[in-house]
C-alpha cells in the first residue's frame, strides 16, 4: 500500500530547508536534529533539541519544522519531540559551517571576559494572562521564559562575574562545573541578545 517509502535522507533534505531565527544556519547543520525515524506507514518522528532552555522562538522552529516535512508527498503524521539530553552546544553544529561563522568557544555576537564582564540585568518580568512568564526589554519587546530562566536573570545584579554565577549553579543544581559554564554562556548570549542584560564595554 505505501509504495513510496519516504526516508530518512528526504526528511533531512526538507529539515536543511528550515533556518533557526536565531542563527543564519539551518536546523541540521546547528546540531539540533538528534534523531528522525520513519514508519511503514511514512509517519515522521523526529527526536530535536534547542540552543537553551527556554528559547523565546521554541514554538516558532517546532511549527516551520513541522510545515517543511509536510511538503513531502505522502507523508503522514509528523511528531515532533524536544529532548534536553544531551544538551546543545556548539560542537554539535557542522564543523565547516561553525568555522564559517567564527564560533570558537560559545559566544556568538558578543565577545564576553568571563573573568571580568559581570551581568547585569534589564528590564522587567510580565506575567501574562495565561499565566505564562515573559521578560520585556526596554524597548518593550517580550520573551517567553520560564521560572528557571527567570531566576537566572534575576540572579544578575552586576555584582559577579559569568564564572562565579557558573560556580553557584553548579553548587545548586549538582552538576559539572564545565556542563552548568556552557549552559550559563549560552543563556547570557539569549539574554544579551534580547536585550535583557546590559552588553559587555570595552573595560569588559
Amino acid at each position: 500500500m505505501y509504495t513510496n517509502q519516504i526516508t530518512k535522507e528526504r526528511v533531512f533534505s526538507e529539515l536543511r530547508k528550515c533556518m533557526d531565527p536565531e542563527i543564519p544556519v539551518n536546523v541540521v547543520d546547528l546540531g539540533l536534529i538528534y534523531n528522525v525515524d520513519v514508519s511503514e506507514k511514512n509517519n515522521v518522528d523526529i527526536k530535536m533539541t534547542m540552543t537553551t532552555r527556554g528559547c523565546p522562538l521554541h514554538d516558532t522552529l517546532i511549527k516551520d519544522v513541522k510545515k517543511y516535512v509536510n511538503t513531502i508527498e505522502g507523508v503522514g503524521a509528523i511528531n515532533v519531540e524536544i529532548v534536553w539530553d544531551p544538551p546543545w552546544s556548539i560542537d554539535k553544529m557542522n564543523p565547516t559551517v561553525r568555522d564559517k561563522l567564527g564560533f570558537g568557544k560559545p559566544s556568538l555576537r558578543f565577545q564576553i571576559d568571563y573573568e571580568k564582564y559581570m551581568p547585569q540585568k534589564c528590564g522587567h518580568v510580565l506575567k501574562q494572562e495565561d499565566g505564562s512568564l515573559a521578560l520585556v526589554n526596554e524597548r518593550e519587546q517580550g520573551f517567553m521564559v520560564n521560572e528557571n530562566i527567570i531566576e537566572f536573570w534575576e540572579s544578575c545584579g552586576g555584582d559577579r562575574t559569568i564564572n562565579q554565577l557558573a560556580d553557584d549553579f553548579s553548587q545548586k543544581l549538582s552538576l559539572p562545573r564545565q556542563q552548568v559554564e556552557q549552559e550559563v554562556v549560552q543563556l547570557i548570549q539569549q539574554l544579551l541578545e534580547a536585550e535583557l542584560l546590559k552588553p559587555p564595554t570595552t573595560e569588559n
